[in-house]
């Protein structure tokens, strides 16, 4: 079965940190450029992060710029999301998608069933 599982969610409250990972299974991430997506009560899916293939490459949504950082490691089939300086503002579940793309997150072949961040005193 070709799936991808998230974990690491949770309550944290403002100025923590949390780190997600996003596992697969069935199939490697090899050569999938990888994505993590957030939906916020109420609010439209935005994109928060995407990873190249190799690793070499990211970007990252400007409301995250300089606080998350995303990472991989192929040998373990795994995406990171490191998330510092949490704000109210991301509260979301966030999701993980496979693009069959080196470089490009924007059409997802796969995804995962989402995890969620909650941030709040």
């Amino acid at each position: 079965q070709l799936q991808l599982v998230e974990s690491g969610g949770g309550l944290v409250q403002p100025g923590g940190s949390l780190r997600l990972s996003c596992a697969a299974s069935g199939f490697t991430l090899d050569y999938y450029a990888i994505g993590w997506f957030r939906q916020a009560p109420g609010k439209e899916r935005e994109g928060v992060s995407c990873i190249s293939s190799s690793g070499g490459r990211t970007n990252y949504a400007d409301s995250v710029k300089g606080r998350f950082t995303i990472s991989r490691d192929n040998a373990k089939n795994t995406v990171y999301l490191q998330m510092n300086s949490l704000k109210p503002e991301d509260l979301a579940i966030y999701y993980c998608a496979a693009a069959p793309s080196n470089v490009d997150c924007g059409s997802p072949k796969y995804w995962g069933q989402g995890t969620q961040v909650t941030v709040s005193s």
